[in-house]
């Protein structure tokens, strides 16, 4: 082979080179062993549909060494898959065939889906309504663009509401979330509490990043935060705003005033939805303050487009022993209630009684 031979085939070598490219594709949001199959089979068929490429994988980072155009296809192709799960929470062998053979997602095999799922969450986990008044939460929603969910602790309020959120802000029904609470604490006085805003307030709105964290991977979850896709805010935030193409929820709304809820209320935009959560029977405010839970929904609950849900001990979803707890303080406040009445009947009477003897003398000196 003379000099320019070698220089000719050199010269290609480093050109095919050039063209070849290494791209690492996060898989996120989905069971890993759903998308890999057991022992790999999905993977080692993914593999068997790109000779061209070089496809390794370590934990849910697969690394694609190959051509431009392969290399965009098996990512198009890798997209497709997570897609698919997110939403079905499965994928079968014939499903990925299916896809690999040029098929859209949308035409292959569709699994049979739960109805009772409301949303796939973290590593593809079916986030499913577990009582009658948790699907008729659901369907409520779908009718009214706000909503009021009132029942004791236990019930899925909060979570079942947040799941709903989750599901339209991933169906792109709305670009972001808003979640608020009243800062209001639980009997007790915390005094003090170090760090900025963000670490102030945080202990009051635990239980909305604890269900959050159920339905989103935590580099996910950081990045929506961060973008303000949802956001977590106390319920004085939201005075002079306008939430539009939201889905706003309210949780603890027990602890808020009338005026209160009127401001949130208000400011709703035409593309937003909202739920607001609250247990009637753990009100937190300070004795000069009343809750105005009751009163709105009474005063609203005509108003067509406003949807109201009343969950019962029977959707306690916690430790068995809840529900038998929530019904022994139900008993003593209704007991103390007919304690009251009766108390305040034989007040009445005996001042009546008062007054009519009153009366007697005055005529009887006159």
């Amino acid at each position: 082979m003379n000099i320019k031979t070698k220089i000719g085939v050199s010269c290609v070598l480093i050109a095919k080179r050039n063209f070849l490219r290494e791209e690492k594709i996060k898989i996120e949001g989905v069971s890993l062993q759903e998308f890999f199959g057991v022992n790999n089979e999905k993977f080692k068929t993914l593999k068997r549909a790109f000779p061209r490429l070089k496809i390794t994988s370590r934990g849910n980072v697969i690394t694609a060494k190959g051509g431009d155009l392969d290399i965009n296809l098996f990512n198009d192709t890798c997209e497709s898959m997570t897609e698919f799960l997110r939403r079905y929470g499965q994928l079968s062998l014939s499903n990925l065939e299916s896809m690999l053979d040029g098929h859209e997602p949308s035409n292959v095999d569709i699994p049979k889906v739960d109805e009772d799922v409301i949303v796939y969450g973290r590593n593809g986990k079916p986030i499913v309504a577990r009582t009658k008044n948790q699907r008729k939460l659901i369907e409520i929603v779908k009718e009214n663009d706000i909503v009021f969910s009132v029942g004791p602790a236990g019930t899925g309020k909060t979570y079942t509401a947040v799941a709903m959120a989750v599901r339209a802000l991933k169906n792109k029904v709305v670009r972001k979330i808003i979640l608020t609470r009243p800062a209001v604490e639980a009997g007790e006085n915390l005094g003090f509490l170090p760090g900025d805003l963000k670490d102030k307030i945080d202990p009051y709105l635990r239980p909305l990043y604890d269900a959050l964290d159920d339905m989103f991977p935590p580099d996910k979850l950081k990045y929506y935060m961060e973008n303000r896709v949802i956001e977590i805010a106390p319920l004085a935030y939201m005075r002079g705003r306008t939430l539009n193409n939201s889905f706003i929820i309210m949780d603890e709304a027990q602890n808020s005033t009338s005026l209160q809820l009127k401001m949130l209320l208000t400011r709703i935009g035409p593309t937003a939805k909202c739920i607001i959560t609250g247990d009637v029977t753990q009100v937190d405010l300070p004795r000069n303050q009343r809750s105005g839970l009751l009163h709105t929904v009474n005063l609203l609950s005509d108003i067509k487009g406003i949807g109201i849900l009343k969950l019962d001990t029977e959707d306690v979803m916690r430790h068995k022993l809840v529900k038998h707890i929530i019904l022994a303080f139900e008993k003593e406040s209704k007991q103390k209630l007919a304690k009251d009445k009766e108390f305040n009947k034989e007040k009445s009477k005996h001042q009546k009684d008062a007054e009519a003897a009153q009366e007697n003398l005055v005529s009887t000196t006159s």
